[in-house]
């Protein structure tokens, strides 16, 4: 993140001696990126991090791209999805990925961790379609909402809490940092009045939760393909403090104010992070254009360098037909693609909408996987034929 923050106690500097009531040392950990040169944190744990109990076997942990997909406009009907697996980690689906990112539905039938969670080669952001929460982290405690991107830091040891009730995450993994939009920051980071939001909106963690029982932990580590299996007797959140700018945080989408314009505006001004390879996009609740011969729908596009997903939260999109909610379209880079017959001329008028949607756009082709074929709609490709 680009701001700083802190929670319980740090000495007055960094790397010097800072000790227990016993006498003895804490123990120091500097978690950070891009080497030494990126946002760092300083943590203070009561037992060294580095200190295990024992390793366990490793677990696949993976999903392939389909073969031989082929060239085409595709619709992942996930609308009725209940559920998609027992626990956090067994629930996520990977329905699109590529060597930058992937995109996964979480539909987890239990709504506690009796674990820990580490992904050891990503950074994270979790979507709340549906469902009210808590992460959890060394960082310490975060209250989630319906509505929420959640960004988790790669190497953020975390689990999440759910209370009862319909849940449904949408989880988008990176390869590279995700960061918010450098256009919207002045040269020391802070976010400048034309962004759509701002660090007001920016909720990090608000509470420490310093565990101190000695016991069995098991921390499940993503790295390569696998779930690293990681055991220790002492908890992973046995931070007294820290501070820093790297920390997990959440941003409602419903915080994101829209940019609109007299004529129909680009998918840009709809941006709410950035990463290599990719940005990821909210379609929120806004006015129509104001022009008086505006043409509310989108205008037929041709991408030529990107693949273009949208995930569909809530509302009705006034260009497509035949979408619900909770369901994803992928319009590839080769094709054109556009409003649904009779869309164009419906949306005449308009003054606005009440739609909401994540969308991510990327730098590279975007695949199918394997577990994605079973929601592919067939149809979808003749869609914009009357």
């Amino acid at each position: 993140m680009t701001y700083y923050h802190r929670l319980g106690e740090i000495p007055p500097k960094r790397h010097i001696q800072f000790r227990q009531p016993d006498g003895s040392l804490y123990a120091e950990e500097l978690v950070s990126s891009k080497g030494f040169s990126g946002i760092y944190s300083n943590l203070y744990h009561l037992s060294p991090p580095t200190r295990i109990k024992g390793v366990g076997t490793p677990k696949p942990y993976d999903e392939n791209i389909a073969k031989e997909y082929g060239l085409l406009q595709t619709h992942l009907n996930t609308s009725k999805v209940a559920d998609t697996g027992d626990d956090y980690l067994d629930a996520r689906e990977v329905l699109l990925k590529n060597k930058d990112v992937s995109m996964a539905l979480c539909n987890p039938r239990k709504r506690k961790m009796d674990y820990y969670y580490k992904n050891a080669e990503g950074d994270e952001v979790v979507f709340i379609h549906d469902g009210e929460g808590w992460l959890y982290s060394q960082f310490g405690k975060l209250r989630l909402r319906k509505g929420d991107y959640v960004v988790i830091p790669r190497t953020t040891i975390y689990k999440f809490e759910w209370e009862e009730g319909p849940l449904r995450l949408l989880i988008i993994e990176s390869a590279h940092p995700v960061e918010t939009v450098k256009r919207y920051r002045n040269e020391l980071g802070q976010l400048e009045e034309h962004s759509p939001y701002c660090e007001r909106d920016i909720r990090p963690p608000h509470e420490l939760i310093t565990e101190r029982d000695k016991g069995e932990y098991l921390v499940q580590i993503k790295k390569g393909g696998k779930l690293h299996q990681y055991h220790y007797d002492h908890s992973p959140f046995d931070v007294i403090g820290w501070d820093g700018y790297l920390f997990p945080y959440a941003l409602s989408i419903h915080d994101f104010e829209p940019i609109t314009g007299r004529i129909h505006q680009p998918p840009p001004v709809h941006q709410t992070f950035q990463a290599h390879g990719y940005v990821i996009c909210s379609f929120v609740p806004r006015l129509f254009d104001y022009h008086p011969q505006a043409i509310p729908a989108p205008y037929n596009h041709s991408n030529i360098d990107s693949d273009e997903v949208l995930y569909y939260v809530e509302g009705d999109f006034m260009s497509r037909k035949g979408i619900d909610r909770g369901s994803f379209t992928v319009h590839p880079g080769g094709l054109p693609h556009g409003p649904h017959p009779g869309t164009v001329e419906k949306s005449i008028g308009a003054k606005e909408t009440e739609e909401i949607a994540v969308m991510l756009d990327t730098f590279g082709p975007l695949y199918v996987t394997e577990a994605g074929l079973k929601y592919v709609d067939k149809d979808y490709p003749m869609s914009w034929t009357e």
